[in-house]
This record gives structure tokens, sequence and C-alpha cells, in this order.
């Protein structure tokens, strides 16, 4: 029997986030709001997600703060 799975962490970009400075570049940019979960995929199906959260990821060097 053949089976096929896998573990990982994904992120879906949802839309432009606010406009802030960096804590770590100093920069002021507009950073993007993303989703970012873990899941549980068998046979490329999503089975299970968990640890969902929502971050705000900096354009310029890709710190990301939990909003």
């Amino acid at each position: 029997m053949f089976l096929l799975f896998g573990f990982g962490t994904k992120q879906r970009h949802l839309g432009p986030g606010d406009s802030r400075a960096c804590p770590r570049c100093h920069n002021t940019t507009r950073w993007a709001r993303m989703r970012q979960y873990r899941q549980f995929t068998l046979f490329f199906v999503p089975v299970a997600r968990w640890k969902r959260q929502e971050l705000e990821v900096c354009g310029i060097c890709g710190t990301s703060v939990v909003v």
C-alpha cells in the first residue's frame, strides 16, 4: 500500500496592511497582511490545520509581527 502524506507551514496573502516603521530595518513602508497556519495533508489534500495566526510582514526585510 502506498501512502503519501506531509506536514508543513503555509502562508496566504490577504492584502495590504498598515504603513508603519519596521523595528528591524527602521524603514517606513506598507506592510503585507498574511495568514499563517500549519497543516497535515494526505494525498495532497489538506486534512487538518492548526496554529492559525495573522501576521503583517515588512516589504523590505521580511520581518513579521503578529496582529
